[in-house]
């Protein structure tokens, strides 16, 4: 199966485990591609150094690495052509999918799931 991981999941994931967690080992095991663009993966390293630093006993660099080499990157526009979440910057993992053609978009961000919906 083929998914884009919203950040909050991304972040969730190595910062607290729990169902988020569950998805990065179903990743480690091959059981699923995360598909990710160039402005995705940005986005993952800005949060997760953030985040490094409110929590310094999580190194995110190390998951930041594995995934840009491992993940499938795709080249997608940062944007669409118009404007379909509230917010704007939310739309690079609409247009990462819809180049991608892929499976679902895993997102706990409210107005990515309401665009979707």
């Amino acid at each position: 199966m083929r998914i884009i991981l919203d950040t909050n999941i991304v972040m969730s994931a190595v910062f607290f485990g729990g169902v988020p967690g569950q998805i990065l080992a179903a990743w480690h095991e091959h059981r699923v591609d995360i598909i990710v663009s160039p402005s995705i993966l940005v986005e993952y390293r800005q949060v997760g150094e953030n985040l490094s630093m409110k929590y310094p006993e999580v190194d995110f660099e190390p998951f930041a690495a594995l995934l840009a080499v491992h993940a499938t990157v795709v080249d997608a526009p940062e944007h669409l052509p118009e404007q379909v979440c509230r917010d704007a910057d939310d739309d690079k993992f609409l247009a990462c999918a819809l180049a991608a053609e892929v499976d679902c978009v895993i997102s706990g961000d409210s107005d990515l799931l309401e665009a979707s919906g």
